[in-house]
């Protein structure tokens, strides 16, 4: 396949300053001159990035195509490997490359060596719907929505679509919460005290959850009311969900800060880039950049994360 790189000509026509519609962000998360920048284009739906930092290299999804591609600075947009449709895609906390795939319906991991392991495909003795997105806590479990978007009819073997906790050691799976039509964007708070899912079915909105350690709390502790799709964190703990017009940023507390307007609907957002301050955007058939002057928030072990070795 051949890199797909914009002349820096054509690359000008779609620096896009942030200011150009919507709420504006404060100067403490991004300068007033910043600009959306696309980095690349001419795939089918683009989802799931992931920053691997090893690497320098951001990979993520372009469904339709099975396809997992990626970035870098250095060599620009490129083929990472074939997939089953991959969607959302998150490094563990060991830096290995976790994908949610449509197609085969089930989680993988991409061990260090390229091998595939499946981690989940079946809750009991059915197949899941089609996995989606997924969260990593800092004790090393996986959470994952499970919507129906990618059956394309094919029968479902589960009675709902939910989301899911997975032990990755003993690959032990629970269902978490059954509230809703199509769960999609999963992410902690960097504090780990309540858990952003979003639903894009008929819910149209994010419900935010107590963390009780392995499980939530019954009842949503309260809701943002936006029909979203995938979202990220930065390190105080902002919310970066994408939505029509582009990424709009809530508080913790769901109060909206603002919308970075991108040119195509994106549909999902992460940090990376040495600093982590690059959030980049996956936006139907492309690929964009913004930098920001707020890190993103990067999960780490538990034991790293209390200071002890």
């Amino acid at each position: 396949m051949k890199m797909l790189r914009l002349p820096p000509a054509l690359i000008f026509l779609f620096l896009i300053p942030f200011t150009a519609q919507g709420q504006q962000l404060p100067e403490a998360l991004i300068a007033s001159d910043a600009a959306v920048k696309r980095l690349g284009t001419g795939m089918k739906f683009t989802e799931g990035p992931v920053w691997l930092p090893e690497q320098k290299i951001l990979v993520f999804s372009d469904i339709p195509n099975s396809m997992l591609m990626q970035w870098s600075e250095a060599d620009g947009l490129k083929e990472f490997r074939k997939s089953a449709q991959a969607n959302g895609n998150l490094l563990d906390l060991e830096g290995r490359l976790l994908s949610c795939q449509h197609e085969a319906r089930n989680v993988i991991r991409t061990e260090k060596d390229g091998s595939i392991k499946v981690l989940a495909e079946f809750y009991g003795k059915a197949r899941f719907n089609s996995p989606n997105d997924i969260a990593v806590k800092s004790d090393g479990s996986l959470w994952f929505t499970d919507p129906s978007y990618g059956l394309k009819g094919r029968k479902a073997e589960l009675p709902g679509k939910h989301v899911y906790r997975l032990n990755p050691v003993s690959g032990q799976i629970s269902v978490v919460c059954k509230h809703f039509d199509m769960p999609n964007g999963i992410v902690f708070s960097p504090d780990e005290k309540k858990l952003y899912i979003a639903d894009t079915g008929s819910l149209g909105k994010i419900l935010v959850f107590d963390v009780l350690g392995e499980s939530l709390a019954d009842e949503p502790a309260f809701e943002i009311p936006i029909r979203s799709d995938g979202m990220c964190v930065d390190e105080r703990g902002n919310i970066y969900t994408t939505s029509r017009g582009g990424v709009h940023v809530f508080k913790g507390d769901g109060t909206k800060i603002g919308v970075i307007p991108v040119p195509e609907h994106p549909a999902n957002a992460c940090f990376g880039g040495d600093d982590f301050k690059t959030l980049f955007i996956t936006a139907r058939k492309s690929l964009y950049a913004v930098p920001m002057k707020v890190a993103g928030f990067q999960v780490k072990a538990k034991d790293a994360a209390d200071g002890k070795e």
